[in-house]
């Protein structure tokens, strides 16, 4: 099974960006106490206004699966994905293969 790692962009609405960290810093906290497989998981402020970066990585696409139903994410989602001003956009990230020779 290969590591699934990926980068989400998201766009907040005016007034709801400390509303949107709080939630954010929650779910953070619950995933890292209860989802051994994933490896990383974190949440960014981008330098432009109102955007934000989230950093997932886990150790399957099992793993991410089991992320995305999780009842962390059942109980912290909604409120998070209420806060957006548009939808996110996900970019999956794939290492390079190791040079040969």
């Amino acid at each position: 099974m290969s590591k699934v790692t990926f980068v989400s962009r998201m766009l907040i609405k005016e007034g709801r960006e400390a509303e949107f960290v709080q939630r954010c810093k929650a779910l953070t906290e619950v995933v890292r106490k209860t989802e051994p497989d994933t490896l990383y998981y974190e949440f960014f402020k981008l330098r432009e206004p109102r955007r934000y970066a989230v950093i997932e990585s886990f150790a399957s696409a099992a793993a991410e699966e089991a992320h995305m139903t999780s009842p962390a994410l059942a109980e912290h989602g909604p409120g998070i994905v209420d806060c957006l001003a548009e939808p996110y956009v996900r970019e999956y990230l794939d290492p390079f293969e190791a040079p040969k020779g």
